[in-house]
């Protein structure tokens, strides 16, 4: 169904993207495959980071349906590096999900999440490291970006959003993320808590930061574990686990250990039909 959600966001980029002399964001009131008008408030929008680069990051703020004036404010990224902040909002913990059917050649469709953190908090999500999602550069020069300079570009997104959403500047402010955003998502609430105690931007008022299986490096992830959680959880059969020498699993770099279980895994099913 990936292939089939282009259109659906080229659609939404159409209707939330204004001209680039105008500054002021778009709320967004319909999204094409939503039944009728959205549930919640929805606006969409681009803040500028870098000017030498003309380094636009592209946003989607869904508001708090409970109580906006008071209830926290979340950053969300989400992993890739380089994964639209969409895929947050529709298969995280956004408001609206994909319905899952079997395509037919018509527009896929989308229904109200019951369950968003939408319900008792506002959230933004961004499309970061530019070149994600309609986060671009003018200049070519501008998506060469890593960790640290991309974090920094994180921390001016935000002064500046909170600048012009002063209404939310008061709120509790949480950062969260899965997947590699548990590199980025650390480094980014140590960036603004270090602004804040050196007053280098207006005061951001973080609370705390929240990661989902997060990426953090590999002398800390256990990459080792992925083989036996793979057999534990039905994916690995029996018979390709007790063939997989475990010692080597024990010993060996991630890349190595998946490309001797990818090798496992054609062989298999080029032997058998079936895994």
């Amino acid at each position: 169904m990936s292939f089939h959600v282009l259109p659906l966001l080229l659609l939404l980029h159409l209707v939330a993207r204004l001209p680039a002399s105008t500054p002021a964001p778009a709320v967004v009131t319909h999204l094409p495959g939503f039944d009728g008008p959205l549930p919640f408030h929805l606006e969409t929008g681009y803040v500028g980071v870098e000017e030498e680069t003309g380094t636009e990051l592209f946003y989607y703020f869904v508001e708090s349906e409970r109580s906006p004036g008071t209830d926290p404010v979340i950053l969300w990224l989400t992993g890739g590096p380089r994964c639209s902040g969409f895929c947050g909002m529709v298969f995280q913990v956004g408001p609206i999900n994909f319905v899952v059917a079997p395509y037919n050649g018509s527009l896929p469709q989308l229904v109200y999440n019951p369950y968003s953190w939408s319900k008792i908090a506002s959230i933004i999500f961004l499309d970061t490291p530019v070149g994600a999602g309609f986060s671009y550069a003018h200049d070519p020069k501008g998506y060469d970006v890593g960790d640290i300079s991309s974090s920094w570009q994180v921390v001016t997104f935000l002064d500046k959003w909170f600048s012009d959403h002063p209404r939310y500047a008061s709120n509790p402010f949480y950062i969260g993320g899965t997947s590699y955003a548990g590199k980025v998502v650390p480094l980014i609430a140590q960036y603004i808590s270090q602004g804040n105690e050196q007053r280098r931007q207006d005061e951001i008022n973080l609370k705390g930061y929240l990661v989902g299986n997060p990426i953090t490096g590999l002398r800390f992830d256990d990459f080792n574990s992925r083989i036996p959680y793979g057999h534990g959880v039905g994916i690995i059969s029996d018979q390709l686990y007790e063939v997989i020498p475990y010692s080597y699993v024990l010993t060996k770099s991630s890349d190595k250990i998946m490309d001797l279980v990818f090798l496992f895994l054609f062989l298999f099913k080029g032997c058998n039909g079936e895994l």
